[in-house]
């Protein structure tokens, strides 16, 4: 069976997305200052690495948990349900701008934003 890593396009598509999808990110007033302190380059390694796990490319991940990565956010700089939203929508305008088949855009939105990453991210 084909991991949705593979479908995607493998290891070149995940960089290209994840570098593409933080344009987007430090231009969002809605989220930017979220990543205002981050070492963007590492921030990017981590999520290329996570994406990777996340879409079966890998089968383990070194990373912190979801919760554990975002607490701090949530505590001190109030991380809600709208960054999360935000995120997202610029999640999919990115892969619509490289031009992934929608369903495939779904499959990714299932894994990524489903109710138990939301809560795992939102410290619920």
């Amino acid at each position: 069976m084909t991991s949705l890593y593979e479908k995607l396009g493998g290891k070149e598509a995940v960089n290209l997305a994840v570098d593409k999808f933080y344009e987007k990110v430090l231009t969002d007033n809605r989220v930017k200052h979220f990543f205002v302190d981050l070492d963007m380059n590492a921030q990017r390694n981590h999520q290329k690495a996570f994406m990777t796990y996340a879409f079966g490319g890998s089968d383990h991940f070194k990373g912190r948990s979801m919760r554990e990565a975002h607490q701090q956010l949530v505590e001190k700089m109030g991380l809600s349900d709208v960054h999360f939203d935000a995120i997202a929508e610029n999640l999919v305008a990115t892969l619509q701008e490289l031009n992934v088949p929608p369903e495939l855009i779904a499959d990714v939105v299932k894994i990524v934003g489903s109710v138990e990453h939301r809560n795992d991210v939102l410290n619920r």
